[in-house]
This record gives structure tokens, C-alpha cells and sequence, in this order.
């Protein structure tokens, strides 16, 4: 059975009022302190050796990411996630801070970039860019078997991505304003000049030929600005699947990551049959993106199969079937199954944050929500 791990990037807010707070350091610090005091493994016990199991920095002072292990077991992985989210919780409070689980911030906020030669290399290069990109999203490593299964992979899923954006839809305000997205992060995130779905590579040789061209550009700083909705992992053997918001419910995580799994499942057995790709332009992809962030679950996507619109519990249920037998394989199917009924019922996080200002009329409320459901403290 692969391997799955996430990365979620959690943003830090003043539970009074909201803003977004400069004390990325200050978190990791104390963190850090009770991760020396504490005994064993887990959350709160020491460094790793092994990929994941860590809270590091991120590219702003207002957030962190929580990078788990790799697990087969997926309650282990939900367990692992929630433990992140209480050790990160914890250490925050101890500096006046809150953890929000959320894509974008709600309340005006100016970005603070973390001082480091490599981040102030990007304030010089891509300006704006970088001084306004504080965004959060979640990244799921699924393992491969080779660097051919992952670009076989890669070419396989693309089509499918867009449902889990609208799935995991989590960043409806920012700068104090309701975007009209469900997903404004995804929307920010592709102004980046390698950000967004990609081509059929074809081969391993293909992509990796195709990156380090891209690279050659002077476009990007290095092959660690490939920020393709999903792209082979430079440092380990897995698939990294990166469209996602970061999620409000650590549920919805675990539900995103078994679909993803299961996708790479799928693709790697269409792979290894010999099966082509669907051939989809990477521009109707990038369209097909842009409709998930819009609507999320709550109006059309595009149709993975017949790229025309189509209701999005239509082309999620088509998921499903899609990746039906490789969850029933993993022992997954009931669970994916309540997190869509979950979804159906709850409303993605975009929803459910405008379901609180639709009652208070406060964007105050809204981030104070999301702190209470990070942490675990909403239904």
C-alpha cells in the first residue's frame, strides 16, 4: 500500500481581532522548547530522521507548516495531523497568537517575509509577487515506485485536480473582502510563472529536460519553484499533489489525501497497462482550475471526461467511480464516502466562513470561527 503525507500551512491570527500576527519564529521556538522537554515520539517528541514529522517556517512571518510522516494507515495520518494542529496551537498561545486552517487571511494584512537569503533573493526577483503571496494550502505526497511511475502518474491525474480544489475550497476573503472565489489562494498561488496544471510529459526524461529548461529561463530561481498543481518530488519518491487549500476539518485532509492516494493508484495501473493520458490542452485544465476556485462544490466544474460543464456533485460522484476500486483496495471507501456526505451537508470551509459573516456581519467572527475549527472545537 503507498505511502501518504501531508504538509498543511496554518496561518497565526490575534484571536481579538483577527490580524494576522509576525511570530512565525516565536511559535517555532516554543514549539521547539517543548519538543526538547517532552519524552517519546509523536507531535511533541524530538526531530525525526525520516521525511515529515516536523513544524518549520514558511515564506511569511504570519504562518507555519505542519509536515507530517508518511503512513499507510490513514487514521494514523489524521491522528498525526491533529496532534500537529494541537502542538502548533499550543506554542501560538503562549505568544498571544491563535492557528487558523484557512487559504487565504480574512482581515487586511500586510505580508511580512521571513528574512533568509533565499526569500530575500524572491522580494528581489519576483517584487510584488512574493511582498503580497501569503497563502495556505496543503500538499499531499503519495509514494511512487519509480521516477517513470510519478510522471506517468503526473500525466494521468491532471484532469482530476480540479475537483479536489473545489473539494478542499478555503479562501473566500482577503484584504477584508469576499473575492466571489471559493478558492482565491489557487488564484493567487498561479501568478507564479510555473504555477498551475501542466502538460503530458510523456517520460521521466521529458519532464525532467522540461524543468531544467524552465529553470534555465532565469524565470524561476530553481527547480524548487516548480509549482505545478502536481509535479515529482525533488527530494523524495513520491508524487506531490499541491492544488488543495489547506483544509479547515483535518477530516476533510484525510478524505483529500485517500482521494489522492487512490488517484495515483488508478493512474499508475493505467500506467503500467499502457493506457494514453486523456488528451486535454493544459489551457481547458487551466480554465477547468479557475471554475473550481470560483464555484467550489456549489455550481458547475468541468467534466474531466467530456471538458464541458457539468454540475460539480455530478463530476465529484464521477471521481468517486473513477477511483472506486483503488479505495476499496485501500479499505477507504467508506471513508471518503462520509466526508463527501460531510461536504454535502457542512459546505466546504469557503462556505461555512460565509455562513458565519452571513450571520455577524464580522470578519472578526469569521477568523474566530476558524480558529475554533482548527483546534477542533466545531461540528
Amino acid at each position: 500500500m503507498r505511502t501518504v503525507g501531508v504538509e498543511e500551512e496554518l496561518l497565526l491570527v490575534e484571536s481579538a481581532t483577527g490580524r494576522a500576527l509576525s511570530v512565525a519564529g516565536q511559535v517555532l521556538a516554543r514549539a521547539t522548547e517543548r519538543a526538547a522537554s517532552a519524552a517519546g515520539a509523536g507531535p511533541a517528541g524530538p526531530p525525526p530522521s525520516g521525511p515529515g514529522g516536523l513544524l518549520e517556517r514558511e515564506l511569511q512571518q504570519q504562518q507555519i507548516e505542519a509536515d507530517t510522516r508518511p503512513h499507510t494507515d490513514l487514521d494514523a495520518l489524521g491522528e498525526e495531523l491533529r496532534g500537529w494542529r494541537a502542538t502548533a496551537s499550543e506554542a501560538a498561545r503562549q505568544v498571544g497568537a491563535r492557528v487558523a486552517a484557512v487559504g487565504l487571511c480574512p482581515t487586511p494584512v500586510v505580508p511580512r517575509t521571513v528574512d533568509g537569503a533565499r526569500y530575500r533573493t524572491m522580494v528581489d526577483r519576483f517584487g510584488i509577487l512574493t511582498a503580497e503571496h501569503l497563502t495556505c494550502g496543503c500538499h499531499v505526497h503519495v509514494s511512487v515506485d519509480s521516477r517513470e511511475e510519478a510522471v506517468g502518474v503526473l500525466d494521468r491525474i491532471r484532469v482530476w485536480l480540479p475537483p479536489l480544489l473545489a473539494l478542499s475550497s478555503n479562501s473566500p476573503y482577503w484584504q477584508g473582502k469576499d473575492t466571489a472565489y471559493a478558492s482565491y489562494r489557487y488564484l493567487m498561488q498561479n501568478r507564479w510563472p510555473s504555477a498551475g496544471p501542466s502538460e503530458v510529459f510523456g517520460s521521466a526524461r521529458a519532464y525532467d529536460e522540461l524543468v531544467g529548461k524552465m529553470v534555465r529561463t532565469g524565470a524561476l530561481l530553481d527547480t524548487g519553484m516548480i509549482y505545478f498543481d502536481a509535479r515529482a518530488s525533488a527530494r523524495y519518491p513520491t508524487v506531490e499533489i499541491r492544488v488543495a487549500d489547506v483544509c479547515l476539518d483535518p477530516a476533510d485532509t484525510v478524505m483529500i489525501a485517500a482521494l489522492c492516494r487512490a488517484l495515483v493508484d488508478t493512474a499508475a495501473g493505467e500506467w503500467a497497462d499502457g493506457r494514453p493520458p486523456p488528451d486535454v490542452p493544459g489551457m481547458l485544465l487551466r480554465l477547468a482550475g479557475w471554475q473550481a476556485g470560483r464555484d467550489g462544490v456549489g455550481g458547475n466544474l468541468v467534466d474531466p471526461v467530456t471538458q464541458e460543464p457539468a454540475p460539480a456533485w455530478d463530476v465529484i460522484a464521477s471521481l468517486l467511480e473513477h477511483v472506486r476500486p483503488a479505495l476499496a483496495a485501500n479499505g477507504d471507501v467508506g471513508r471518503v464516502e462520509a466526508g463527501l456526505d460531510r461536504v454535502l451537508a457542512q459546505g466546504t470551509g469557503a462556505d461555512r466562513q460565509r455562513a458565519v459573516m452571513a450571520r455577524t456581519g464580522r470578519l472578526v467572527d469569521v477568523v474566530a470561527f476558524v480558529v475554533r475549527a482548527t483546534a477542533g472545537m466545531e461540528g
